[in-house]
């Protein structure tokens, strides 16, 4: 049965995915519990993948600002990992971008605060006060 799916794949559905089946592949086998992965559990991750992508693209493109340029960026992936719940997940690997500078700020003032008053969150928004 997994020598006919392997066959098949490579006809006519292979040309139905646009990822490379062997990267998809690669990256299932770096998890520690796949020992080995069925033709067809391959074909579908790619797929899912795409498709997932593709939804991504679409739904950051038609609620970012990138549409009066036509074109989809960063800020409108980024954007949409943080407002929408369903992409949610995504924000730590699509952070919004800040200057390098304003990080180091925000850096510098967690050590201060982490140092001087651990969990005082009364302090911690008056300075925020300050800074506005």
């Amino acid at each position: 049965a997994e020598m006919a799916a392997a066959a098949r794949l490579t006809g006519t559905e292979n040309r139905l995915v646009s990822l490379p089946l062997s990267r998809i592949r690669v990256i299932m086998k770096s998890s520690p519990e796949v020992s080995s992965i069925n033709q067809d559990a391959l074909f579908l991750t790619a797929k899912a993948t795409e498709l997932f992508v593709q939804y991504l693209a679409t739904y950051s493109y038609k609620h970012g600002r990138g549409k009066e340029k036509n074109a989809l960026t960063y800020t409108d992936l980024s954007h949409t990992a943080e407002e929408c719940e369903t992409f949610q997940f995504l924000a730590d690997i699509l952070p919004k971008k800040i200057l390098a500078s304003k990080y180091l700020k925000m850096l510098e003032k967690e050590k201060r605060d982490g140092e001087v008053r651990e969990d005082d969150d009364e302090a911690e928004e008056e300075e925020d006060e300050d800074e506005a």
